[in-house]
Protein backbone atom coordinates (compact mmCIF):
# COMPACT_ATOMS: atom_id res chain seq x y z
CA UNK A 1 0.00 0.00 0.00
CA UNK A 2 1.17 3.44 -0.77
CA UNK A 3 1.41 6.02 1.96
CA UNK A 4 0.47 9.79 1.39
CA UNK A 5 2.11 12.08 4.20
CA UNK A 6 1.80 15.89 4.30
CA UNK A 7 3.16 17.84 7.17
CA UNK A 8 2.37 20.90 8.77
CA UNK A 9 1.11 24.59 7.36
CA UNK A 10 4.01 24.49 5.41
CA UNK A 11 3.50 20.94 3.97
CA UNK A 12 6.26 18.61 4.12
CA UNK A 13 5.07 15.84 1.71
CA UNK A 14 6.43 12.26 2.23
CA UNK A 15 5.12 9.44 -0.02
CA UNK A 16 5.33 6.34 1.30
CA UNK A 17 6.49 3.30 -0.93
CA UNK A 18 8.12 1.99 1.97
CA UNK A 19 9.30 4.98 2.85
CA UNK A 20 10.26 6.55 -0.45
CA UNK A 21 10.48 10.50 0.19
CA UNK A 22 9.63 13.38 -1.32
CA UNK A 23 9.30 17.09 0.37
CA UNK A 24 7.04 20.03 -0.81
CA UNK A 25 6.33 23.15 1.32
CA UNK A 26 2.93 25.01 0.25
CA UNK A 27 0.06 26.44 2.56
CA UNK A 28 -3.01 25.41 2.61
CA UNK A 29 -6.51 26.66 3.89
CA UNK A 30 -8.39 24.02 5.64
CA UNK A 31 -11.69 25.73 5.26
CA UNK A 32 -11.49 26.03 1.48
CA UNK A 33 -10.09 21.95 1.49
CA UNK A 34 -13.20 19.44 1.50
CA UNK A 35 -10.79 16.74 3.39
CA UNK A 36 -11.52 15.13 6.62
CA UNK A 37 -10.36 16.83 9.77
CA UNK A 38 -8.92 15.57 12.88
CA UNK A 39 -8.72 16.89 15.71
CA UNK A 40 -7.39 15.61 19.39
CA UNK A 41 -9.43 16.24 22.07
CA UNK A 42 -8.63 15.27 26.08
CA UNK A 43 -10.20 12.10 27.12
CA UNK A 44 -13.69 13.71 28.31
CA UNK A 45 -13.66 14.78 25.25
CA UNK A 46 -14.26 18.53 25.64
CA UNK A 47 -14.71 20.58 23.07
CA UNK A 48 -12.99 23.95 24.62
CA UNK A 49 -9.88 23.11 22.97
CA UNK A 50 -11.19 23.02 19.00
CA UNK A 51 -13.72 25.75 18.88
CA UNK A 52 -11.91 28.31 17.15
CA UNK A 53 -10.63 25.65 14.47
CA UNK A 54 -14.81 24.57 13.12
CA UNK A 55 -17.49 26.69 12.16
CA UNK A 56 -19.85 27.35 14.79
CA UNK A 57 -22.74 25.06 13.05
CA UNK A 58 -20.17 22.47 13.06
CA UNK A 59 -18.94 23.41 17.23
CA UNK A 60 -23.24 22.79 18.12
CA UNK A 61 -23.91 19.63 15.80
CA UNK A 62 -20.77 17.37 17.48
CA UNK A 63 -21.94 18.98 20.81
CA UNK A 64 -25.52 17.75 21.03
CA UNK A 65 -23.87 14.17 19.52
CA UNK A 66 -21.38 14.17 22.20
CA UNK A 67 -23.88 13.76 25.19
CA UNK A 68 -24.38 10.18 24.16
CA UNK A 69 -20.86 9.18 23.52
CA UNK A 70 -19.34 6.44 24.87
CA UNK A 71 -16.32 8.09 26.91
CA UNK A 72 -14.46 4.83 26.47
CA UNK A 73 -13.61 4.55 22.82
CA UNK A 74 -10.30 6.66 21.63
CA UNK A 75 -12.33 7.54 18.14
CA UNK A 76 -15.06 9.10 17.14
CA UNK A 77 -16.03 10.34 13.40
CA UNK A 78 -19.44 12.21 12.58
CA UNK A 79 -20.26 13.31 9.17
CA UNK A 80 -20.55 17.19 8.02
CA UNK A 81 -21.02 16.99 4.91
CA UNK A 82 -21.00 13.95 1.80
CA UNK A 83 -17.43 14.14 1.64
CA UNK A 84 -16.52 15.27 4.96
CA UNK A 85 -15.85 13.70 8.76
CA UNK A 86 -14.86 15.45 11.64
CA UNK A 87 -12.84 12.90 13.45
CA UNK A 88 -12.16 13.40 17.02
CA UNK A 89 -9.46 11.91 18.48
CA UNK A 90 -8.80 11.44 22.60
CA UNK A 91 -5.77 12.29 24.09
CA UNK A 92 -5.18 11.47 27.84
CA UNK A 93 -2.55 14.62 29.38
CA UNK A 94 -0.42 12.11 30.83
CA UNK A 95 -0.02 9.73 27.74
CA UNK A 96 3.35 7.75 27.26
CA UNK A 97 5.13 6.97 23.85
CA UNK A 98 3.80 3.47 23.16
CA UNK A 99 0.24 4.92 23.55
CA UNK A 100 0.77 7.27 21.56
CA UNK A 101 2.20 5.40 18.78
CA UNK A 102 -0.89 2.98 19.41
CA UNK A 103 -2.90 5.63 18.56
CA UNK A 104 -1.76 6.29 15.60
CA UNK A 105 -2.35 2.63 14.54
CA UNK A 106 -5.69 2.36 15.88
CA UNK A 107 -6.37 5.50 13.55
CA UNK A 108 -5.01 3.42 10.81
CA UNK A 109 -7.03 0.65 11.09
CA UNK A 110 -10.24 2.63 11.46
CA UNK A 111 -10.10 3.94 7.76
CA UNK A 112 -8.16 1.69 6.59
CA UNK A 113 -10.74 -0.17 5.30
CA UNK A 114 -13.03 2.56 4.69
CA UNK A 115 -13.27 4.76 1.42
CA UNK A 116 -11.62 7.71 3.05
CA UNK A 117 -8.70 8.58 1.48
CA UNK A 118 -7.82 12.09 2.55
CA UNK A 119 -7.57 13.39 6.11
CA UNK A 120 -6.32 16.79 7.52
CA UNK A 121 -4.59 16.60 10.92
CA UNK A 122 -4.71 19.66 13.12
CA UNK A 123 -1.14 19.46 15.43
CA UNK A 124 -2.33 22.93 17.08
CA UNK A 125 -4.83 20.61 19.30
CA UNK A 126 -2.41 18.51 20.66
CA UNK A 127 -2.64 19.38 24.59
CA UNK A 128 -0.60 16.51 25.66
CA UNK A 129 2.61 16.72 27.79
CA UNK A 130 3.99 14.30 25.78
CA UNK A 131 6.99 15.88 23.73
CA UNK A 132 6.67 15.07 20.03
CA UNK A 133 3.04 13.83 20.49
CA UNK A 134 2.33 14.21 16.27
CA UNK A 135 5.38 12.46 15.15
CA UNK A 136 5.24 9.66 17.49
CA UNK A 137 1.51 9.11 16.17
CA UNK A 138 2.68 9.21 12.97
CA UNK A 139 5.33 6.36 13.31
CA UNK A 140 3.04 3.99 14.99
CA UNK A 141 0.44 4.86 12.36
CA UNK A 142 3.39 4.36 9.81
CA UNK A 143 4.24 0.82 11.47
CA UNK A 144 0.49 -0.33 11.20
CA UNK A 145 0.40 0.43 7.44
CA UNK A 146 2.86 -2.20 6.75
CA UNK A 147 1.88 -4.85 4.26
CA UNK A 148 3.71 -7.30 2.47
CA UNK A 149 2.09 -7.57 -1.24
CA UNK A 150 5.32 -8.51 -3.60
CA UNK A 151 4.08 -11.59 -4.73
CA UNK A 152 0.14 -10.92 -5.27
CA UNK A 153 -1.05 -10.07 -8.86
CA UNK A 154 -3.61 -8.03 -7.64
CA UNK A 155 -2.21 -5.13 -5.26
CA UNK A 156 -3.84 -2.49 -3.00
CA UNK A 157 -3.65 0.75 -4.84
CA UNK A 158 -5.11 3.02 -2.39
CA UNK A 159 -3.65 6.21 -1.59
CA UNK A 160 -4.38 8.09 1.98
CA UNK A 161 -2.92 11.36 2.16
CA UNK A 162 -2.93 12.94 5.43
CA UNK A 163 -2.23 16.95 5.76
CA UNK A 164 -0.09 17.93 9.35
CA UNK A 165 -0.97 21.28 9.92
CA UNK A 166 -0.16 23.55 12.88
CA UNK A 167 3.27 24.21 15.20
CA UNK A 168 3.38 20.93 16.84
CA UNK A 169 4.64 18.55 14.11
CA UNK A 170 7.85 16.72 14.35
CA UNK A 171 11.38 18.31 14.03
CA UNK A 172 13.55 17.67 10.80
CA UNK A 173 15.50 15.73 13.30
CA UNK A 174 12.93 13.44 14.70
CA UNK A 175 11.56 12.65 11.08
CA UNK A 176 14.63 11.50 10.22
CA UNK A 177 15.01 9.75 13.04
CA UNK A 178 11.11 8.15 12.70
CA UNK A 179 12.27 7.22 8.79
CA UNK A 180 15.48 5.84 9.68
CA UNK A 181 13.43 3.17 12.41
CA UNK A 182 10.61 2.65 10.03
CA UNK A 183 13.03 1.89 6.86
CA UNK A 184 14.90 -0.33 9.26
CA UNK A 185 11.84 -1.72 10.32
CA UNK A 186 10.14 -2.68 7.14
CA UNK A 187 12.95 -3.82 6.19
CA UNK A 188 13.39 -6.69 8.73
CA UNK A 189 9.94 -7.26 7.81
CA UNK A 190 10.56 -7.38 4.30
CA UNK A 191 13.28 -10.14 4.97
CA UNK A 192 11.21 -12.05 7.15
CA UNK A 193 8.38 -12.48 4.52
CA UNK A 194 10.17 -13.37 1.61
CA UNK A 195 9.92 -17.46 0.93
CA UNK A 196 12.48 -19.56 0.95
CA UNK A 197 13.01 -19.92 -2.72
CA UNK A 198 13.72 -16.48 -2.94
CA UNK A 199 15.97 -15.31 -0.04
CA UNK A 200 18.13 -18.54 0.73
CA UNK A 201 21.62 -17.84 2.06
CA UNK A 202 23.27 -16.58 -1.38
CA UNK A 203 20.74 -14.12 -2.20
CA UNK A 204 20.73 -13.11 1.21
CA UNK A 205 24.21 -12.13 1.33
CA UNK A 206 24.12 -10.30 -1.72
CA UNK A 207 21.37 -8.38 -0.43
CA UNK A 208 23.66 -7.60 2.41
CA UNK A 209 26.32 -6.58 0.38
CA UNK A 210 23.74 -3.35 -0.76
CA UNK A 211 23.87 -1.95 2.57
CA UNK A 212 26.89 -0.60 1.94
CA UNK A 213 25.48 2.52 0.31
CA UNK A 214 23.80 3.25 3.18
CA UNK A 215 27.95 3.69 4.88
CA UNK A 216 27.96 0.17 5.94
CA UNK A 217 31.31 -1.56 6.04
CA UNK A 218 30.16 -4.91 4.75
CA UNK A 219 31.99 -8.17 4.67
CA UNK A 220 31.37 -11.67 3.64
CA UNK A 221 32.54 -14.66 4.74
CA UNK A 222 31.94 -17.57 2.25
CA UNK A 223 32.69 -21.34 2.69
CA UNK A 224 36.08 -21.36 1.61
CA UNK A 225 37.01 -18.46 3.93
CA UNK A 226 34.83 -20.03 7.22
CA UNK A 227 36.41 -23.46 6.65
CA UNK A 228 39.98 -22.10 6.83
CA UNK A 229 38.54 -19.88 10.06
CA UNK A 230 37.11 -23.31 11.29
CA UNK A 231 33.75 -22.52 11.78
CA UNK A 232 32.68 -26.01 11.74
CA UNK A 233 29.84 -25.85 13.78
CA UNK A 234 27.72 -22.57 11.43
CA UNK A 235 28.93 -25.07 8.14
CA UNK A 236 27.58 -28.64 9.90
CA UNK A 237 24.19 -27.08 9.77
CA UNK A 238 23.95 -25.65 5.64
CA UNK A 239 26.32 -28.79 4.43
CA UNK A 240 22.85 -30.34 3.42
CA UNK A 241 22.08 -27.69 1.19
CA UNK A 242 22.78 -26.83 -2.30
CA UNK A 243 23.08 -23.18 -1.14
CA UNK A 244 26.14 -21.59 0.47
CA UNK A 245 26.50 -20.97 3.85
CA UNK A 246 28.27 -17.43 4.90
CA UNK A 247 28.97 -15.26 7.91
CA UNK A 248 28.21 -11.72 7.22
CA UNK A 249 29.68 -8.24 9.38
CA UNK A 250 28.26 -5.23 9.09
CA UNK A 251 30.33 -2.29 10.84
CA UNK A 252 29.14 1.62 11.52
CA UNK A 253 31.38 3.73 12.90
CA UNK A 254 29.53 6.63 14.12
CA UNK A 255 31.95 7.35 16.15
CA UNK A 256 35.80 9.42 14.94
CA UNK A 257 37.26 7.21 18.37
CA UNK A 258 38.12 3.48 18.34
CA UNK A 259 36.27 3.16 20.97
CA UNK A 260 35.03 -0.70 21.67
CA UNK A 261 31.52 -1.41 19.39
CA UNK A 262 28.14 -3.25 20.77
CA UNK A 263 27.76 -6.01 18.70
CA UNK A 264 24.63 -7.26 17.39
CA UNK A 265 24.68 -11.55 16.27
CA UNK A 266 21.38 -12.80 14.33
CA UNK A 267 20.65 -16.10 13.96
CA UNK A 268 20.07 -16.68 9.68
CA UNK A 269 18.43 -20.28 9.10
CA UNK A 270 16.88 -18.99 5.80
CA UNK A 271 14.66 -22.02 5.66
CA UNK A 272 14.28 -24.81 8.60
CA UNK A 273 13.37 -28.32 7.90
CA UNK A 274 14.71 -29.65 10.64
CA UNK A 275 17.58 -31.83 8.48
CA UNK A 276 18.24 -35.12 9.01
CA UNK A 277 15.89 -34.54 12.05
CA UNK A 278 12.97 -33.71 9.86
CA UNK A 279 10.42 -31.68 11.44
CA UNK A 280 6.77 -32.67 10.46
CA UNK A 281 4.93 -31.54 7.50
CA UNK A 282 2.83 -29.41 9.51
CA UNK A 283 3.41 -25.60 9.84
CA UNK A 284 6.44 -26.22 8.34
CA UNK A 285 6.22 -23.60 6.01
CA UNK A 286 6.73 -21.14 8.63
CA UNK A 287 10.17 -21.80 9.07
CA UNK A 288 11.22 -18.77 6.32
CA UNK A 289 10.97 -16.82 9.35
CA UNK A 290 13.62 -19.01 11.16
CA UNK A 291 15.81 -16.34 10.12
CA UNK A 292 14.40 -13.51 11.68
CA UNK A 293 17.00 -13.12 14.50
CA UNK A 294 19.25 -11.92 11.90
CA UNK A 295 16.73 -9.97 10.32
CA UNK A 296 16.37 -7.66 13.31
CA UNK A 297 20.16 -7.22 13.22
CA UNK A 298 20.25 -6.00 9.77
CA UNK A 299 17.45 -3.91 9.82
CA UNK A 300 19.10 -2.20 13.29
CA UNK A 301 22.09 -1.75 11.54
CA UNK A 302 20.67 0.25 8.53
CA UNK A 303 18.01 2.29 11.28
CA UNK A 304 21.35 2.93 13.38
CA UNK A 305 23.40 4.29 9.71
CA UNK A 306 20.47 6.16 8.43
CA UNK A 307 19.86 8.12 11.74
CA UNK A 308 23.80 8.39 11.64
CA UNK A 309 23.83 7.12 15.37
CA UNK A 310 26.68 8.54 17.16
CA UNK A 311 27.99 4.95 18.34
CA UNK A 312 30.08 2.23 16.91
CA UNK A 313 28.56 -0.55 16.51
CA UNK A 314 28.86 -4.34 15.00
CA UNK A 315 26.40 -6.71 13.38
CA UNK A 316 26.97 -9.88 13.14
CA UNK A 317 24.61 -13.31 11.15
CA UNK A 318 25.05 -16.17 9.71
CA UNK A 319 23.50 -17.20 7.12
CA UNK A 320 22.65 -21.00 5.97
CA UNK A 321 19.97 -23.67 5.07
CA UNK A 322 18.97 -26.62 6.95
CA UNK A 323 18.55 -28.96 4.72
CA UNK A 324 18.93 -33.11 4.55
CA UNK A 325 20.09 -34.68 1.79
CA UNK A 326 23.37 -37.24 1.34
CA UNK A 327 26.02 -34.97 2.63
CA UNK A 328 23.75 -33.40 5.35
CA UNK A 329 25.17 -33.35 8.54
CA UNK A 330 23.85 -37.18 11.12
CA UNK A 331 22.99 -37.19 14.35
CA UNK A 332 26.03 -38.42 16.12
CA UNK A 333 28.71 -36.28 14.17
CA UNK A 334 31.27 -34.56 16.47
CA UNK A 335 32.47 -31.37 15.58
CA UNK A 336 34.85 -28.73 16.79
CA UNK A 337 33.78 -25.22 16.70
CA UNK A 338 35.98 -21.80 15.96
CA UNK A 339 36.35 -21.51 20.07
CA UNK A 340 37.47 -25.01 19.70
CA UNK A 341 35.00 -27.01 22.08
CA UNK A 342 33.61 -29.98 20.66
CA UNK A 343 29.95 -30.56 19.96
CA UNK A 344 28.10 -33.85 19.74
CA UNK A 345 25.22 -33.24 17.27
CA UNK A 346 22.24 -35.27 18.96
CA UNK A 347 19.37 -33.69 17.01
CA UNK A 348 20.11 -31.55 13.98
CA UNK A 349 16.85 -29.81 14.29
CA UNK A 350 18.83 -27.81 17.63
CA UNK A 351 20.75 -25.82 14.48
CA UNK A 352 20.51 -22.36 15.72
CA UNK A 353 22.83 -22.68 18.60
CA UNK A 354 25.42 -23.97 16.15
CA UNK A 355 25.05 -21.30 14.19
CA UNK A 356 25.25 -19.28 17.33
CA UNK A 357 28.03 -20.52 18.76
CA UNK A 358 31.05 -19.77 16.39
CA UNK A 359 29.58 -16.44 15.58
CA UNK A 360 29.49 -15.57 19.21
CA UNK A 361 33.09 -16.44 19.83
CA UNK A 362 34.09 -14.94 16.75
CA UNK A 363 32.62 -11.50 17.45
CA UNK A 364 33.69 -11.34 20.68
CA UNK A 365 37.32 -12.41 19.65
CA UNK A 366 37.66 -9.99 17.08
CA UNK A 367 35.86 -6.82 17.81
CA UNK A 368 36.25 -6.85 21.27
CA UNK A 369 32.70 -5.85 21.98
CA UNK A 370 31.16 -3.45 25.00
CA UNK A 371 28.67 -6.27 25.35
CA UNK A 372 27.18 -8.88 22.74
CA UNK A 373 23.37 -9.20 22.08
CA UNK A 374 22.32 -12.20 19.91
CA UNK A 375 18.89 -12.85 18.45
CA UNK A 376 17.45 -15.97 17.51
CA UNK A 377 13.91 -17.73 16.64
CA UNK A 378 15.55 -20.68 18.85
CA UNK A 379 13.25 -22.97 20.55
CA UNK A 380 9.71 -23.52 20.78
CA UNK A 381 10.13 -23.79 24.74
CA UNK A 382 9.99 -19.75 25.10
CA UNK A 383 6.33 -19.32 23.28
CA UNK A 384 5.34 -22.08 25.75
CA UNK A 385 6.49 -19.95 28.76
CA UNK A 386 6.07 -16.72 27.19
CA UNK A 387 3.56 -16.82 24.45
CA UNK A 388 3.55 -14.17 21.98
CA UNK A 389 3.77 -11.15 24.77
CA UNK A 390 7.57 -11.12 25.55
CA UNK A 391 10.70 -12.59 24.09
CA UNK A 392 12.73 -14.27 26.44
CA UNK A 393 16.04 -12.50 27.88
CA UNK A 394 19.23 -14.65 29.24
CA UNK A 395 22.36 -12.85 30.15
CA UNK A 396 25.33 -13.18 32.52
CA UNK A 397 25.20 -9.00 33.09
CA UNK A 398 22.39 -7.36 35.58
CA UNK A 399 23.13 -4.28 33.45
CA UNK A 400 22.24 -5.29 30.14
CA UNK A 401 19.21 -7.21 31.61
CA UNK A 402 18.04 -4.14 32.88
CA UNK A 403 18.51 -1.94 30.05
CA UNK A 404 16.92 -4.40 27.80
CA UNK A 405 13.87 -4.58 30.34
CA UNK A 406 13.28 -0.56 30.40
CA UNK A 407 13.72 -0.16 26.77
CA UNK A 408 11.36 -2.82 26.43
CA UNK A 409 8.71 -1.10 28.15
CA UNK A 410 8.90 1.74 26.59
CA UNK A 411 8.93 0.62 23.09
CA UNK A 412 6.25 -2.74 23.44
CA UNK A 413 8.53 -4.59 22.48
CA UNK A 414 8.80 -6.79 26.00
CA UNK A 415 11.41 -8.98 26.98
CA UNK A 416 10.98 -11.73 30.55
CA UNK A 417 14.44 -12.65 32.51
CA UNK A 418 15.00 -16.16 32.41
CA UNK A 419 17.23 -18.07 34.48
CA UNK A 420 20.51 -19.23 33.90
CA UNK A 421 22.76 -21.48 36.38
CA UNK A 422 25.57 -23.49 36.01
CA UNK A 423 23.85 -26.52 37.53
CA UNK A 424 21.75 -26.74 33.91
CA UNK A 425 25.29 -27.37 32.86
CA UNK A 426 25.08 -31.26 33.39
CA UNK A 427 22.05 -31.45 31.18
CA UNK A 428 24.47 -30.35 28.02
CA UNK A 429 27.38 -31.88 28.85
CA UNK A 430 28.20 -35.11 27.06
CA UNK A 431 30.06 -38.60 27.31
CA UNK A 432 31.65 -38.18 23.92
CA UNK A 433 32.61 -34.26 23.27
CA UNK A 434 32.70 -31.21 25.82
CA UNK A 435 28.80 -30.74 25.10
CA UNK A 436 25.98 -32.05 23.35
CA UNK A 437 23.09 -29.84 21.86
CA UNK A 438 19.94 -31.06 23.08
CA UNK A 439 19.20 -31.54 26.68
CA UNK A 440 17.66 -35.33 26.25
CA UNK A 441 16.64 -36.17 29.33
CA UNK A 442 13.99 -33.08 28.98
CA UNK A 443 12.48 -29.70 30.30
CA UNK A 444 14.14 -26.36 30.67
CA UNK A 445 14.82 -25.97 26.79
CA UNK A 446 15.15 -22.66 26.04
CA UNK A 447 17.62 -22.14 29.47
CA UNK A 448 19.54 -25.49 28.07
CA UNK A 449 19.69 -23.86 25.22
CA UNK A 450 21.03 -20.55 26.38
CA UNK A 451 23.20 -22.03 28.42
CA UNK A 452 25.07 -24.03 25.52
CA UNK A 453 25.00 -20.27 23.65
CA UNK A 454 26.69 -19.27 26.99
CA UNK A 455 30.04 -21.76 26.72
CA UNK A 456 30.66 -19.64 23.69
CA UNK A 457 31.17 -16.49 25.14
CA UNK A 458 34.97 -16.66 26.29
CA UNK A 459 35.69 -13.32 27.94
CA UNK A 460 33.57 -12.05 30.04
CA UNK A 461 31.81 -10.04 27.95
CA UNK A 462 28.46 -8.78 29.09
CA UNK A 463 25.69 -10.90 26.95
CA UNK A 464 22.13 -11.12 26.39
CA UNK A 465 20.36 -14.05 24.56
CA UNK A 466 17.08 -12.49 23.04
CA UNK A 467 14.67 -16.10 21.99
CA UNK A 468 12.30 -14.48 19.74
CA UNK A 469 10.21 -17.37 18.55
CA UNK A 470 7.28 -16.08 19.98
CA UNK A 471 7.62 -12.75 18.58
CA UNK A 472 9.11 -12.70 15.32
CA UNK A 473 6.13 -13.88 13.51
CA UNK A 474 2.32 -13.43 14.20
CA UNK A 475 -0.44 -14.82 13.08
CA UNK A 476 -2.92 -12.17 14.22
CA UNK A 477 -1.13 -8.94 14.19
CA UNK A 478 0.04 -7.26 16.68
CA UNK A 479 -0.29 -2.78 18.39
CA UNK A 480 1.90 -1.93 15.38
CA UNK A 481 2.14 -4.57 12.90
CA UNK A 482 -0.90 -5.82 10.57
CA UNK A 483 -0.13 -9.94 10.97
CA UNK A 484 2.66 -11.40 9.70
CA UNK A 485 6.84 -10.56 10.11
CA UNK A 486 6.66 -8.10 13.29
CA UNK A 487 10.52 -6.79 12.52
CA UNK A 488 10.42 -7.20 16.62
CA UNK A 489 13.82 -6.20 18.03
CA UNK A 490 14.66 -3.12 15.44
CA UNK A 491 12.68 -0.60 17.61
CA UNK A 492 13.70 -2.55 20.80
CA UNK A 493 17.47 -2.18 20.20
CA UNK A 494 17.98 1.11 18.59
CA UNK A 495 16.12 2.42 21.87
CA UNK A 496 18.71 0.65 24.10
CA UNK A 497 21.48 2.42 21.83
CA UNK A 498 19.96 5.84 21.75
CA UNK A 499 18.79 5.91 25.42
CA UNK A 500 22.13 4.05 27.09
CA UNK A 501 25.01 4.35 24.68
CA UNK A 502 24.83 7.29 22.48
Amino acid sequence: MLFLFIYSIHILKIELNFMSLQINYKNISVKKNPANLVLFVDDNFSLRGIKKYISVKEYAYISDLLTSIDKNKKIVSYDITSNKKIILISVKKNIISSEAESLGAKFYDNFNNSKLSTFIINCDTIKSSLKNFAGLFLHGLKLKSYNFEKYKSKKNKKKISITIIGKNKPTLSDQVKFKAIENGTFFARDLVSEPGNILHPDEYAKRLKLLKKNGLKITVYDEKKLKKLGMNTLLGVGQGSIRGSYLVTMEWKGLKSNSKPLAFVGKGVCFDTGGISLKPAKFMEDMTYDMAGSATVVGLMKSLAMRKAKVNAVGVVGLVENMPGGNAQRPGDIVKSYSGKTVEILNTDAEGRLVLADALTFTEEKYKPKFIIDLATLTGAIIVSLGSEYAGLFSNDDKLSNQLIDVGEKTEEKVWRMPLNKNFDKLIDSKNADMQNINYVGGAGSTTAAQFLQRFILNKTPWAHLDIAGMAFSKYGGALNSGGATGYGVRLLNKLVEDYYE
